[in-house]
């Protein structure tokens, strides 16, 4: 059974969380207090010793980036292709959709929830809302040219984009008309 440290608010523990349950991968769930400074605990840091989450533990190898841990579940636990495809064209569609998740989607969220969480901001700037409308555009224009992110089947970049998206759908609301 592999080890899942997380905490359930964090879109890229969740995408992992997705993942393992698509994949019918057994997971002890073990969540992660940031707030308590859990993640900086010696324990932690032998797993982890750059103490974010996710952190993926399957006998002895311990896998600390959600997108590493999406594409390593995929490979070890995978009985379809489809959710990380292994012809290369394909796999880098799937590739290049996580990068745009890892440097584009979760950094704008992470730009404001950082702050209101953590340093005490009270206001979302609107350049920060700025930056989510944009990332909200390109989006819809990899979606207007597949049924999904990376093509026409659910990879493993929609499980962690979803995840990200529905935290910054808290921060600015998702327009249906656009």
């Amino acid at each position: 059974m592999v080890k899942l440290y997380k905490l359930d608010a964090s879109p890229p523990a969740r995408a992992c969380m997705v993942a393992c349950e698509l994949l019918a991968v057994r997971a002890e769930l073990v969540d992660v207090n940031l707030l308590q400074g859990e993640h900086l605990q010696p324990e932690f840091l032998k797993i982890n010793p750059i103490h974010t989450i996710p952190v993926l533990e399957d006998g002895g190898l311990a896998i600390h980036d959600s997108h590493a841990i999406l594409m390593y579940l995929a490979d070890a636990y995978g009985k379809q292709e489809s959710l990380y495809p292994r012809e290369p064209r394909q796999r880098a569609l799937v590739n290049q959709k996580l990068f745009f998740n890892s440097s584009i989607l979760f950094p704008r969220l992470r730009n404001i929830t950082y702050p209101l969480i953590i340093e005490g901001v009270k206001e979302i700037p609107q350049k920060g809302l700025d930056a989510i409308e944009e990332a909200y555009g390109f989006l819809e224009e990899f979606l207007s040219r597949s049924r999904h992110l990376a093509g026409d089947d659910v990879t493993i970049a929609d499980i962690a984009a979803y995840a990200t998206v529905t935290s910054l759908e808290l921060l600015l609301p998702l327009n249906a008309q656009k």
